[in-house]
């Protein structure tokens, strides 16, 4: 018998995009849209040529020629950008939509954690929900009965189990959602970006599932965003790019080939002369966030990330100061910097001097292990005379820091800020042994009932 649980093999998808009408795939329907609107077919087959030219310039291609193996107990993680195809994938396997051409071969029941919340009625309580989406999910009534209080206990929404979904907010309706679906125990697992659901409490609760999942043997695809989880979890990962497979191998080096392929053509602003931001002083010719040697939008938590701004001095001697302001993808400030001796950790060989007429680069850099992961957003200042606004550009560039799990050896959860710097840690033993007053001190502490409050005493600020 075969140990593989997945085998996929030439698999490809294909949208028509913008086409109300797609041509039958078969004779009978051929015959039947024919009879049903004879002239208008007429038209079509007349311009047949043409037709096809039109429909063939519409055609999105989700998936093309793409071919793997997963084997039983296997945790293989997908990975790519938005578009690339990943949830069509998964998709396609939980036989949701159908393949364009190819072959695929499933081994085991299979469970997919694609849509959480679907087939949730709002006029029902949150305990019916629970047995009606379970049902639909492919659990048994006893299975239900058994997990019921486990499940719900999971969602944290015991308090209003009995209350009609209608009146749930959001968070409360996927918590409970994803709760019923993540006590599936199918043999194969499907699941997408189940990590974005809820609040940050939440989501460690999601992620420590998963890992369960993961290490009760069941043969699991993951596709997420967050790299950190993905490499913690699932040790072989595959890379798709605009619908192609590009690498598949061990998750660590499939994130840093996804960081590499992210770099093309990203991370960068580039402007001409005649309409670059500015005025007749100062005008910005380009800004780029460079990780390594390359210029890109996706970041290792771990590289340097070094912010170039170019500019044209078009002013004789102008006294010029350039900043930049971080922002996270809330738009919150995260920090600001800025060129001046005083807020330098170098020497600025430009700032305080005259600037001839002429193309500068300013660069600025953000340490490594600094940045939390997630969206950033740069905005660009140039100054004159340190009062003057020549050049404010919001939102110049942005990009992504990603956590390839470096730091996720021990820790799973989310870091919470948006800063998560690599700080000096060291414990010291300083008594081997516990000493007596140590080990009786709970006897000496007065139950709470015996203790009085006295109400005239005052702390010293």
């Amino acid at each position: 018998m075969s140990n593989l649980a997945i085998k996929v093999e030439h698999l490809s998808k294909r949208y028509r995009i913008g086409m109300k009408e797609q041509r039958p795939d078969t004779l009978a329907g051929a015959v039947s849209a024919m009879l049903k609107s004879p002239l208008s077919n007429i038209r079509k087959l007349r311009n047949l040529s043409r037709f096809r030219d039109h429909e063939e310039a519409d055609v999105l291609w989700a998936l093309r020629d793409v071919s793997f193996d997963v084997r039983h107990g296997d945790v293989v993680g997908i990975i790519g950008r938005n578009g690339a195809g990943k949830s069509t994938l998964l998709k396609i396997l939980a036989k949701i939509t159908d393949p364009t051409s190819g072959r695929i071969e499933i081994t085991g029941r299979v469970a997919s954690l694609l849509e959480v919340g679907t087939g949730f009625h709002p006029e029902l309580t949150g305990r019916e929900n629970v047995y009606l989406n379970g049902a639909v999910l492919g659990m048994r009534r006893g299975e239900i009965d058994r997990k019921f209080a486990e499940i719900v206990e999971f969602s944290g929404v015991e308090k209003f189990i009995d209350t009609p979904v209608k009146h749930y907010s959001s968070g409360m309706r996927v918590r409970l959602a994803f709760s019923v679906a993540a006590h599936l125990e199918p043999e194969i697992l499907l699941i997408d970006e189940v990590l974005a659901v809820g609040d940050a409490a939440f989501q460690k609760k999601c992620l420590g599932k998963m890992g369960d999942v993961a290490r009760d043997g069941r043969t699991v695809l993951f596709v997420s965003h967050n790299m950190g989880a993905l490499v913690s979890l699932c040790p072989k990962s595959i890379l798709l790019v605009d619908g192609e497979k590009k690498a598949e191998g061990p998750s660590d080096a499939v994130v840093s080939d996804y960081l590499e392929i992210g770099a093309e053509g990203q991370g960068e602003a580039l402007w001409d002369p005649s309409s670059a931001p500015g005025n007749d002083n100062v005008r910005l010719r380009a800004v780029r966030v460079v990780a390594g040697d390359k210029t890109s939008a996706d970041v290792d938590i771990e590289q340097d990330i070094n912010v170039e701004i170019e500019f044209w001095n078009l002013k004789q001697d102008a006294q010029l100061a350039v900043s930049v302001h971080l922002k996270d993808q809330m738009g919150v400030s995260v920090l600001s910097s800025l060129n001046a001796h005083s807020a330098n950790l170098i020497r600025d060989q430009w700032f305080g001097k005259a600037h001839p007429v002429g193309l500068f680069r300013s660069v600025c850099r953000i340490p490594s292990n600094l940045l939390n992961d997630g969206r950033y957003t740069i905005r660009v200042l140039v100054l004159s005379d340190m009062a003057n606004r020549e050049v404010c550009v919001d939102e110049a560039v942005s990009f992504f820091v990603h956590d390839t799990g470096a730091m996720r050896r021990e820790y799973r959860g989310k870091w919470v800020g948006v800063v998560r710097p690599k700080l000096a840690w060291d414990t010291e033993l300083l008594i081997d042994g516990a000493p007596a007053a140590v080990r009786e001190l709970p006897e000496l502490v007065p139950e709470p009932e015996n203790i009085v409050l006295n109400t005239e005493t005052r702390l010293p600020l």
